[in-house]
């Protein structure tokens, strides 16, 4: 079995990506001399120099490589090997034009950025086996090689291409996934608007069309092109595991829900030694750290619960985003941190040095181009020292309150044309339900809609337009056996082909929420709605209503205006030794509390209703029995956290007893006596 976890690490891991390629040797020394200062464990090298590498086709250029391995292993800093097929050569597309990816609209783009790759193309796929091949013989049993990082953040800038070669390649992937033609038009259901298709010469990719094209076929083409990068990288991992076993291999993940739409990271997931994930701050209004516990949580998750790696997040501002802050005082240690509480063991970057050309001269970096004399270069050096003494966390696992279902494939359905809303989104409704409880300070699992969900007292689920009929059984049979289930709007509604389940709707949650819904009434965009409950609180809805009618489920809340005023608003079915809930209109964050509140009660979930508020407490925990809580103060004012009983803080190496004082900003990390 493949080694999980980087070869040779015996400390988090700590560092970025290392491009040593864009300045003189004669920096090098002076690079390792400040990693050694800074406590940098781990580098990645070599992610986008194919063109140095093998300047000519056939022809290598290891020396500067081998150098770099040297030093790096010289000095104790173990590495993170890339392969470069995220960016391959001018003279590769100079000798194959056909392998720049092509839009739907038949635009084909050009050399000069990164990425810019038809996953189907034939001659890419050699080149890139050629060039890993030639990797794993020479580096495969280099005393610093700690993990193979294959490629580069697939499925980012380009996921899909609706080339010649990728119309090829898909009718391939129709028959190996439906066989018949036949299937195809049934599960397509090309029978509507006369599509339907006698041979598989005549299906082509879903280009650009005078009206919207099939739904089905639009989502096969995402299943398609997301597995197409899959094999990609399977191609690779097979090459490195043969030639260099016992060398674990990743690639970086950007699970966050803002970054990355274009692959299904559950079955990413199986396919990696160890998951890695790449993070960055959106600026996009929201609360940036609870994006950021969302996405270590999903992370995790995508791990199986076990330990990954953070492999590339900032040391401050970066340069892509149309206004880009820089990060406050403590705030990168307090995120680094952050990722660890929730399974990561280490905190990498992008990148070491900060670049003087290309287009993220203005990312910032470990080095930035101020130099040691920076505020970013002290709290890195700091950094380095915390990450050191969390060491003997290595190996724990966070531990979760609850549960929420995400789906990549319903994900991709709903954001299809033609929907009874485009102001409904399944990730709004997804940060939405996680905020509520985050702020709750219950820590949250994410779970595939068919997994186990046994170990779970509380299920949420914010948005599951396609749930398969194996979904709805499941989380049927986990409500009868005593769990709690809380389900939002437009969820249940197709199959895994976009085919609207027999029925009433919520279709395949029918019976474990107890109601059918005889119809939706999105709202416009200035429409509120009043939702009344228990002691006359009342609630403000938008973007959706229903009108609901109970089939064994008893109403909690009620509309008192809009479209479906009088009819239920919210909705709780005991069933078997569980209850499940239904709330059928948009609230924000705050108004989902009372719903999840009473849910909790339900499930016997007992919140940190106590703590104050944007103060994160994590817990990880060890099969041996060591247990470690995490508490991350990201407010302005100091914070009391109770602890249940002594301890030490392992940052300062204090004694505590009963409770933990963290100031502002700050972090605090302790070890539970047993």
């Amino acid at each position: 079995m493949p080694q999980t976890t980087p070869k040779g690490l015996h400390r988090l891991a700590f560092g970025g990506d290392y491009n040593p390629e864009q300045w003189p040797e004669s920096v090098w020394q002076e690079d390792v001399r400040l990693m050694r200062e800074a406590g940098v464990t781990l580098v990645s090298v070599g992610i986008f120099s194919w063109a140095l590498l093998e300047p000519e086709p056939g022809r290598h250029d290891f020396g500067w490589l081998d150098r770099l391995l040297d030093l790096l292993h010289e000095h104790g800093i173990r590495v993170d090997l890339g392969t470069p097929t995220v960016a391959p050569p001018a003279w590769f597309y100079r000798a194959h034009p056909e392998a720049l990816p092509v839009t739907a609209e038949g635009v084909r783009f050009s050399y000069g950025s990164r990425g810019a790759i038809c996953h189907s193309s034939p001659a890419y796929r050699a080149a890139a086996a050629d060039i890993t091949t030639a990797l794993a013989r020479r580096y495969g049993s280099h005393p610093a090689l700690a993990l193979w990082h294959v490629h580069n953040e697939y499925g980012v800038p380009v996921s899909a291409c609706y080339c010649d070669h990728c119309a090829a390649h898909f009718r391939r992937w129709l028959r190996r996934t439906h066989g018949s033609v036949e299937a195809v038009n049934e599960a397509w259901g090309t029978a509507f608007w006369g599509q339907r298709y006698s041979s598989y010469d005549e299906i082509d990719p879903p280009r650009a069309t005078p009206t919207v094209g099939n739904p089905a076929q639009q989502l096969d083409y995402r299943r398609f092109a997301d597995a197409t990068l899959r094999e990609n990288f399977r191609r690779e991992r097979d090459i490195l595991h043969e030639l260099a076993p016992g060398i674990p291999v990743t690639t970086n993940f950007m699970t966050a829900l803002s970054q990355c739409d274009s692959l299904d990271y559950w079955a990413w997931g199986r396919e990696v030694d160890l998951v890695t994930n790449d993070h960055y701050l959106i600026t996009d209004g929201r609360r940036t750290h609870v994006n950021l516990a969302m996405a270590a949580d999903l992370t995790r998750s995508v791990a199986g619960g076990a330990p990954w790696l953070l492999l590339e997040h900032s040391t401050s501002g970066v340069n892509w985003q149309a206004r880009n802050p820089a990060k406050r005082p403590g705030e990168m240690a307090r995120n680094s941190l952050a990722h660890v509480a929730r399974g990561s063991e280490g905190a990498m970057f992008f990148q070491w040095r900060q670049s003087r050309r290309g287009a993220e001269k203005f990312h910032s970096a470990m080095l930035p181009h101020g130099g040691t004399d920076t505020r970013v270069w002290r709290e890195v050096v700091a950094l380095g020292a915390d990450l050191d003494a969390l060491a003997e966390i290595r190996g724990t696992r966070t531990v979760p309150d609850a549960a929420v279902l995400w789906d990549w494939h319903s994900w991709w359905a709903q954001n299809l044309e033609w929907r009874p809303t485009e102001a409904h989104e399944a990730r709004e409704r997804a940060d939405s339900f996680y905020e509520t409880l985050y702020d709750r300070h219950l820590t949250v699992d994410f779970a595939h809609p068919e997994a186990d969900l046994s170990a779970y007292p509380l299920v949420v689920v914010p948005a599951l337009y396609l749930t398969t009929e194996a979904a709805g059984r499941n989380l049927r049979e986990y409500v009868e056996n005593g769990g709690t289930l809380v389900v939002s709007y437009f969820s249940g509604i197709v199959d895994e082909h976009d085919a609207v389940h027999p029925g009433a709707y919520p279709g395949a949650l029918r019976d474990v929420l107890g109601l059918t819904v005889e119809e939706w009434s999105p709202l416009l965009d200035d429409q509120r709605v009043t939702v009344s409950g228990p002691d006359g609180a009342t609630l403000t809805g938008d973007v959706w209503t229903e009108f609901v009618r109970p089939r064994g489920a008893e109403t909690v809340w009620t509309y008192a205006d809009g479209p479906a005023a009088g009819g239920p608003a919210v909705t709780r079915h005991r069933l078997g030794r569980g209850t499940a809930w239904y709330v059928s209109t948009r609230l924000d964050a705050a108004s989902l509390d009372p719903i999840v509140a009473a849910a909790c009660a339900d499930a016997g979930v007992a919140a940190h209703t106590t703590l104050p508020h944007d103060v994160e407490v994590v817990r990880r925990a060890g099969d041996d029995g060591r247990r470690y809580l995490f508490a991350l103060n990201h407010s302005t004012e100091d914070a009391v956290v109770p602890l249940d009983g002594a301890g030490t803080e392992l940052l300062s190496g204090t004694p505590v007893d009963g409770r933990l004082t963290v100031p502002a900003g700050a972090v605090g990390v302790v070890r539970l006596d047993a």
